[in-house]
């Protein structure tokens, strides 16, 4: 029993820390191309803003009901290859041929024609990320139960989003959409976008492929599965039902979704608006737009130090609290201080001063804010296995895949329809927008997104658990597991615990 132990709590070589996080390549090419979806098929293709908006709610509402099933599903796959990688392959070609056909659209469609491609494509690349995105956050949260090393694990992946989202933005803007001659803006550019889908493509297969092998042998330290429900239970929607209902009376695990879910939602909305605001409002070129990735950086690598420095003074809940405020208030700056008549010009040599560095200051942070949300996520899995006896990373997981899709998705949405309230026209020029429609701009840019993170910080207020008692659980789990084998094999122990759960059951 002390072996096992022992190798529950280990920790994990640097090596596999950065084949775990490769895939995050995947994640940044899909995140660069989600900057300029809505100006593609909104001010090339001709789609208004709402019905574009419209569209990635509707994919939103798909990832509702396919995260956690799928979730659900990988927590009771049973292959020789573990639970998690056959997912993980499979998705692979359908992300990579979703995305290239979401910027290659047929030409000559009408404006309703090109709203179904872009539904219907949309739908297909996040369903497709689906089978990676959760499979591969709950094989990690998987790896080890020590506290402070699942953060670490967390945090090389969440570091490698962060710096290959910066660095795949630059090549969109210097490289793929540049200003060209004739073109009042290079993201205006039609014929980039075939570059972007081709390369976009490729980068993502070599990804995820890379990621799944590097995980193969990882598989002799996972879970095993002889705990989990019989494999006639995987579609049975009551005991699908019964784990969301042990979830959601789990007021962690809501915190933590809700605080995660506004968090993206902001960063969708932000990442659509702040692109417009940078062109419309600022009249700035694809290649000055550029040093909003620049000013990104620093936080992406002090992210690990600071996080290691923070999390001995102190919980995960004060840090996601702290860094979502002081965020929040840097990156709206800006924008704020545009609407206060305080800021410089257009034509001003600080406006790349006044507009980036507030933004390199809220960035030191977010990548902080993302390990810890994913960390926290990786506790409650303990806390649930000892609540209900079951392992469900998959499911506990759909809630942050659901989440950075909502980055574009409701993110998406809310910018869409947002723009289309403050009236901005279709194929707008720099430099000839109406005073209303640049503070509408403006508004959504800086107390809109002020607001959102700020009631973020406030549902993390409601978190409960903390190192002594994430320790304590821990030490009862340990005790369990010895002889799990032998309570699970019971089919009366396995019907207790799903009566004991059951909403529906008579008298609960």
């Amino acid at each position: 029993m002390s072996e096992q132990i022992q190798t529950r709590r280990r920790k994990l070589p640097v090596g596999a820390k950065l084949l775990f996080a490769s895939g995050a390549l995947q994640e940044a090419a899909v995140t660069a191309g989600g900057i300029v979806t809505i100006i593609f098929y909104n001010q090339v293709l001709g789609v208004s803003p709402a019905l574009a908006g419209t569209a990635f709610l509707i994919a939103s509402i798909v990832d509702a009901i396919s995260d956690p099933l799928i979730g659900s599903i990988s927590d009771r796959f049973r292959s020789a290859w573990g639970r998690r990688l056959p997912f993980m392959f499979a998705s692979a070609l359908p992300i990579a041929v979703s995305f290239y056909f979401l910027y290659q659209p047929v030409e000559g469609l009408s404006e309703t024609g090109y709203f179904i491609w872009l539904v219907t494509f949309l739908i297909l690349l996040r369903l497709s990320q689906t089978f990676y995105l959760i499979p591969h956050d709950a094989l990690g949260a998987e790896l080890t139960d020590d506290y402070e090393e699942r953060s670490l694990i967390f945090g090389y992946n969440s570091v490698a989003v962060s710096l290959l989202s910066i660095l795949t933005a630059s090549v969109v803007s210097l490289v793929i959409l540049p200003t060209t001659p004739g073109v009042d803006h290079g993201f205006l550019n039609e014929a980039g976008y075939f570059v972007l889908a081709a390369t976009g493509s490729i980068t993502i297969f070599f990804s995820v492929m890379l990621c799944s092998l590097g995980m193969i042998h990882q598989l002799p330290y996972l879970h095993d599965q002889h705990y989990q429900l019989d494999l006639n239970k995987v579609l049975s929607f009551r005991a699908y039902l019964v784990q969301f209902v042990a979830l959601f009376r789990n007021i962690s695990y809501l915190a933590t979704c809700i605080s995660l879910l506004i968090l993206y939602v902001g960063l969708g909305i932000i990442a659509v608006v702040a692109t417009y605001a940078y062109i419309y409002v600022y009249e700035l070129s694809a290649e000055a737009i550029t040093w909003a990735s620049i000013a990104k950086t620093p936080g992406v690598f002090i992210a690990l130090p600071l996080l290691v420095f923070l999390s001995k003074r102190m919980e995960k809940k004060s840090i996601i609290i702290i860094s979502t405020v002081i965020m929040s208030l840097m990156i709206a700056l800006p924008h704020n201080l545009r609407l206060l008549d305080l800021f410089p010009a257009n034509d001003s040599t600080f406006i790349l001063v006044g507009l980036f560095v507030p933004l390199f200051l809220g960035y030191m942070l977010f990548p902080v804010s993302a390990i810890v949300l994913d960390s926290q996520l990786a506790d409650i899995a303990d806390q649930h296995e000892l609540n209900t006896g079951y392992r469900s990373e998959g499911i506990i997981f759909s809630a942050r895949s659901f989440g950075i899709k909502s980055t574009t998705g409701i993110g998406g949405f809310i910018a869409g329809f947002g723009l289309e309230h403050i009236g901005f026209p279709e194929n707008a020029e720099v430099g000839a927008l109406m005073q209303e429609t640049i503070t509408g701009l403006l508004v959504l840019n800086g107390p809109v997104y002020m607001c959102i993170y700020l009631i973020a910080a406030g549902c993390m207020a409601f978190y409960q658990l903390d190192r002594n008692s994430h320790n304590q659980l821990l030490r009862e789990l340990e005790s369990r597991r010895g002889d799990r084998e032998e309570i699970y094999a019971s089919p009366g122990q396995r019907d207790s615990w799903v009566d004991r759960w059951n909403p529906f059951k008579k008298g609960s």
